[in-house]
């Protein structure tokens, strides 16, 4: 479960344009805690390593000696935008809540799959059976999904933590921009230029409850409900001037504050302007053409009809409304790439945010790319990549795209999907590769490929803040063994000539003794049952054992 950051910098934030006015703020760590124990020497290893240019680090750190809060400082000494990759949703959770707590005023957001359910359209050409795409969105993850994009095209202070889906394509971020548009207080637009401009961005119109994505007009008063934020902009524009700009509570309807200007993003990150549309369309007619030509010459009548009927529903739903159910299979020709070429993603975000000095007044109403030689010059690697649990997620990033290509390829073949389609993928890992900032591993047990990138630096963090040490671990024998009774590995004799059961319950009495607990763990339920009927019958008083039950 992710924490909402506290209202109070939402609001702020808010009221000042959706995060325009706290663009160049800087981290600022909650000194709650003092680095100790080996903490502040991996602080100033990994600091002086950036500094120095190291491309790979690795923070080889015990469990427990707070790896988390030595990330959380070296962010604040580099002042770099940052993102953390952890190789699973409840991992990216955790360190988001924590990195909240530690960068409270800062933008840490949490970018992850949006599915609640996921079932990928495939086809199984042994029984013909098509399985059509089903997904059931979790409307608060698209949320944060939305304001972890915005975060990065509208201030510096950003760290985005995510799982391996910051990877997968989600189109433009130059599109996701372009269509954006701001809102200021006397700033003179007609109805009809907004309205349409929210069309264009994916917002529905609605005349009963107003949710994330919505807008209802009344009158010369329209009210929003922003993509990456659970408030209302309330818009006062009469003579076709904008007078007032509130922001509203959602639920309990009461006024926040009075805002300077408010600053609107798309609905869906695939999204693109009607130039770009219309030579998408273009595009996939000649692709379709191509792929029909193919299929009749060797005599592929079905997949020929299917593929032209499909194809052309889409392409008619995409004039007409600007989008279509799969969309995301057409993104090479929307985002005018070639065959082949890398999928956008998060990382794309990063390279492509704003610099800090930019100028304001270079933005219009509808704004396009900023062209000034200030932003062009910007250093698009100045970031910050950490991989959380390296010795796990490494392997995921490295897996993710054969698994998507054969399922494509048979869609391709059989006439389900134009070519194209392969090219909505997640980054090949050498293309990940190759848009790597300078990054940091972090693990208790850091695997080859860590290792060998980091070379001579790696950086150890074993004592912990506590001063704690890793429990000794004694290997005890299933069965009595005679060698054990004579020559011991264990060093201390313990265990010697006992079997694991007679072990255990003498050290269940000594700690009984103490007035302690005991946890014993088994491998299955049945030995669970067992060993508690014989501690039952055999431990003697003062001692109540108790069986813990998991039904799945």
């Amino acid at each position: 479960m992710i924490k909402s950051q506290s209202k109070k910098p939402l609001v702020e934030c808010a009221s000042r344009g959706c995060f325009g006015y706290v663009i160049n703020m800087r981290f600022k760590l909650r000194n709650k805690f003092k680095p100790s124990g080996d903490q502040p020497r991996a602080i100033e290893q990994l600091v002086s390593g950036l500094r120095r240019g190291d491309k790979h680090q690795t923070l080889l750190g015990v469990t427990g000696s707070g790896k988390t809060f030595t990330a959380a400082n070296v962010i604040e000494k580099i002042q770099r935008p940052t993102l953390v990759i952890a190789h699973n949703k409840t991992l990216a959770a955790q360190l988001c809540n924590e990195y909240r707590e530690f960068f409270p005023h800062n933008a840490v957001e949490y970018f992850v799959s949006y599915y609640d359910y996921y079932q990928p359209e495939a086809y199984l050409p042994r029984t013909d059976t098509y399985i059509e795409k089903e997904a059931m969105i979790n409307e608060e993850i698209d949320r944060l999904r939305h304001a972890a994009t915005q975060a990065l095209l509208t201030r510096q202070d950003v760290i985005i933590v995510a799982s391996v889906s910051c990877i997968y394509n989600i189109g433009s971020p130059e599109a996701y921009e372009k269509l954006s548009m701001k809102i200021e207080r006397g700033q003179i637009i007609t109805r009809t230029d907004l309205l349409k401009n929210l069309v264009d961005m994916q917002y529905s119109r609605t005349q009963s409850e107003i949710k994330r994505g919505t807008f209802r007009m009344r009158g010369e008063t329209f009210e929003i409900m922003p993509s990456n934020q659970e408030l209302i902009y309330r818009i006062s524009m009469p003579q076709q001037r904008v007078e007032q700009i509130l922001i509203i509570d959602p639920v309990s309807r009461k006024m926040r504050e009075e805002a300077a200007y408010a600053w609107i993003f798309p609905t869906k990150h695939f999204v693109s302007e009607a130039p770009e549309v219309q030579r998408a369309v273009k595009t996939i007619r000649a692709e379709l053409k191509d792929r029909l030509d193919y299929f009749n010459k060797t005599g592929k009548l079905l997949e020929a009809e299917r593929l032209e009927r499909r194809t052309k529903f889409d392409l008619e739903m995409v004039q007409q409304v600007g989008f279509c159910h799969g969309i995301e299979n057409y993104s090479r020709h929307f985002d005018g790439r070639t065959p082949g070429e890398p999928p956008r993603t998060l990382l794309d975000y990063f390279s492509h945010r704003r610099h800090p000095e930019r100028s304001e007044g270079s933005r219009d109403f509808r704004h396009g790319r900023d062209s000034s030689p200030l932003a062009q010059n910007y250093k698009m690697s100045d970031w910050l990549l950490i991989i959380d649990e390296s010795h796990v997620t490494v392997p995921q990033l490295q897996g993710m795209y054969e698994g998507d290509r054969s399922r494509k390829r048979t869609l391709i073949e059989y006439g389900f999907r134009l070519p194209s389609a392969i090219d909505n993928r997640p980054l090949k890992f050498n293309e990940f590769e190759e848009r790597m900032p300078q990054m940091i591993y972090t693990s208790a047990t850091p695997a080859q490929y860590e290792l060998k990138h980091s070379g001579s630096h790696v950086v150890e963090q074993i004592i912990r803040p506590t001063g704690l040490v890793d429990p000794e671990i004694i290997v005890c024998p299933i069965t009595p063994s005679p060698v054990l009774r004579t020559s011991s590995p264990l060093g201390r004799g313990e265990g010697e000539g006992k079997s694991q059961v007679e072990d255990v319950m003498e050290r269940i009495k000594d700690r009984v003794k103490k007035n302690e607990r005991v946890m014993v763990t088994t491998l299955t339920k049945k030995m669970a049952e067992d060993l508690t009927d014989y501690l039952n019958d055999n431990v003697g008083r003062g001692l109540v054992p108790r069986r813990g039950r998991g039904q799945i």
